[in-house]
């Protein structure tokens, strides 16, 4: 029936063409309705993959815990699902920032960060590194708010504590290897008592050095200590030079004064025995050991000297010219060389 725009509003024909629009009208909507409310049972559908770990929530409370593959949960509001990466390595910057990755790489300090208080009451910058992954999802996910932040704390108050046990040469030069060990147990001990939930991987310190204001200075008092190290491996050098040497000598010096002794022990222990060997030849004849000796040093004193033989039967002692003997003995001899 068409609507006559001159004729006086009849309620009666006002219901009766609602309920022929209503009766058009339901079919179709309850078709949509059915069609979102099958799409909205489908949205409970997910996948956790192999890296990660499903943790599903009811109502706001945990219900239960996904391992990675297909899974259905109640679409929100009833239920919602938390799919966070455990086995991936997080990474939390301290005193920078990368600006770009590169290459070539691009980071922007940050000093309120960076400048850290040592326990000789030096200034240093530090900037580090600490990478974490995740241990407990649920922890992780629910006990600490704006988690990464807390770590981030956590980690420069850790460094901090250990940089103010430790002196600024220990900290620029040989020391890095255990302030990093230090600062990644401290942190690991703080982040456990806040049941974070996460492991902490490694603490690896980047960049460490003092100051801009006061670099130079450092530089001169590394310098110094250059020289310092260099002279002493000087003197080292010298030391391992002359010792030996003078060892050396010292070892021929008595193997000599050794040698000598032995060859003098074995000259009176000669003598003694030729000496013991005589006696007992005496004992067995006096008269011939006496002779013997008597000869023997006849030849020894008389070895350098001019020797005349005199016949001993003349009655009369003979008369001997010594000079004009010795003059005419120096001129044969003279003559011979000639």
């Amino acid at each position: 029936m068409a609507y006559d725009p001159n004729k006086p509003l009849d309620i009666d024909d006002l219901v009766f063409q609602g309920r022929l629009f209503l009766r058009r009208l339901l079919p179709k909507a309850g078709m949509i309705i059915g069609i979102i409310f099958l799409l909205w049972l489908m949205t409970g559908i997910y996948i956790v993959r192999p890296d990660e770990v499903g943790v599903v929530k009811r109502f706001g409370a945990i219900s239960r815990m996904a391992e990675p593959g297909p899974h259905y949960h109640f679409p929100y509001p009833i239920e919602e699902v938390f799919r966070p990466q455990v086995t991936k390595v997080h990474r939390a910057e301290i005193g920078f920032r990368t600006i770009h990755v590169g290459p070539p790489a691009e980071y922007r300090p940050v000093p309120e960060e960076a400048l850290m208080l040592t326990g000789d009451e030096n200034i240093v910058s530090i900037e580090f590194i600490v990478q974490f992954r995740i241990k407990n999802a649920m922890e992780y996910l629910f006990n600490i708010d704006m988690i990464e932040p807390t770590i981030k704390a956590s980690a420069e108050a850790a460094m901090r504590e250990v940089i103010g046990k430790n002196k600024i040469d220990e900290v620029l030069t040989t020391g890095k290897a255990m302030i990093q060990t230090g600062t990644l147990d401290l942190l690991q001990k703080v982040l456990d008592s806040y049941k974070a939930g996460v492991q902490v991987v490694a603490v690896q310190l980047q960049d460490v050095r003092p100051p801009d204001p006061v670099s130079e200075a450092f530089k001169d008092v590394a310098s110094a200590r250059e020289d310092k190290e260099k002279l002493i491996n000087q003197a080292q050098s010298y030391q391992n030079d002359i010792i030996p040497k003078a060892q050396g000598e010292a070892a021929q010096m008595i193997n000599q004064a050794e040698g000598y002794a032995q060859a003098r022990i074995k000259r009176a222990q000669g003598e003694a025995d030729r000496f013991l060997q005589s006696l007992a030849g005496y004992r067995k004849g006096p008269g011939v050991i006496r002779k013997r000796l008597y000869i023997e040093t006849m030849e020894e004193v008389l070895s350098g000297a001019d020797k005349y033989i005199v016949d001993s039967k003349g009655g009369v002692v003979p008369y001997f010219p010594l000079k004009e003997l010795k003059s005419a003995r120096s001129l044969a001899g003279e003559g011979r060389n000639e």
